[in-house]
């Protein structure tokens, strides 16, 4: 496992490591520590040996274990902006609490939906001079983004996906047909809208990806990117126009029923 500024790149070994100290200094079991947190075993195994994201509510319940006065829980926020760029991170912020989040994507599919086979290729495209120990690092930092719907009231998150993109080889045909599959199931429950923008709406309302994020007091802001950096903007008329960009999109889109249809379909075309 490589190392960077004397910190393990990989976050979860990272954690992992730290767990066994732990229980190893208390003189505890994994299953004594099951049973205290709730989980099971083989989690906390999992977890221990660096295979598995440990949650927000079991780094806290680890602190109330060890008695460690937030030790785990910061750990576990540290670790969940690895992987990401700088400039990035105030936007994972703004995500995790936001109530809503409206997607544009002409490009790739976004990252909270994305599988990992599918993260993993889109970095080894863009990043390829990274060793592995990078790219799984960029992989598991893309996947935690999803805990977001995990939540007890996860945001309505309502996502545009361009034609195009579905077929857009990333990786493989193997690796496409997961991603329609995953994209269909995650479309299967209450929080999450797809719609498909297809080829024959013509010229669309944008010609760049964007997200729209509304927090819980209502305010909306602005997410955008260049080629090096992403932009948060509230500026009211930025965001305003924004909104009305992405109802044109929204207006021009198939529904979302007709959608699921054509993902579906398109799951089936990767496999032949």
């Amino acid at each position: 496992m490589s190392e960077q500024f004397g910190e393990p790149t990989n976050g979860l070994e990272w954690f992992g490591q730290e767990l066994e100290a732990a229980l190893a200094h208390k003189g505890a079991s994994q299953r004594e520590l099951a049973d205290f947190t709730g989980y099971k075993e083989p989690y906390v195994s999992k977890v221990k040996n660096g295979k598995a994201m440990p949650s927000t509510f079991f780094a806290e319940a680890c602190d109330r274990f060890f008695n460690t006065s937030g030790t785990f829980a910061r750990l576990l926020r540290k670790i969940s902006q690895r992987g990401h760029p700088e400039w990035f991170v105030p936007y994972v912020n703004l995500e995790k609490e936001a109530t809503k989040v409206e997607d544009y994507s002409n490009a790739f599919i976004m990252g909270m939906l994305q599988t990992p086979a599918y993260a993993e290729a889109t970095f080894r495209s863009t990043h390829p001079r990274e060793t592995d120990d990078q790219i799984k690092t960029r992989v598991e930092a893309r996947m935690r983004r999803h805990e977001v719907m995990a939540r007890d009231e996860p945001p309505l998150l309502w996502v545009i996906l361009h034609e195009s993109v579905l077929h857009t080889v990333v990786g493989s045909r193997t690796v496409m047909q997961g991603q329609m599959e995953h994209l269909v199931a995650e479309a299967t429950t209450p929080h999450v809208t797809l719609q498909v923008l297809p080829f024959k709406a013509g010229a669309p309302a944008s010609s760049l990806p964007f997200i729209l994020l509304t927090q819980k007091d209502g305010a909306t802001v602005l997410y955008s990117e260049t080629r090096e950096a992403g932009h948060v903007s509230d500026s009211l008329t930025a965001v305003g126009k924004a909104q009305a960009t992405y109802e044109r999109l929204r207006a021009s889109a198939m529904s979302p029923e007709d959608s699921l249809a054509l993902i579906r379909q398109t799951a089936e075309d990767y496999t032949t």
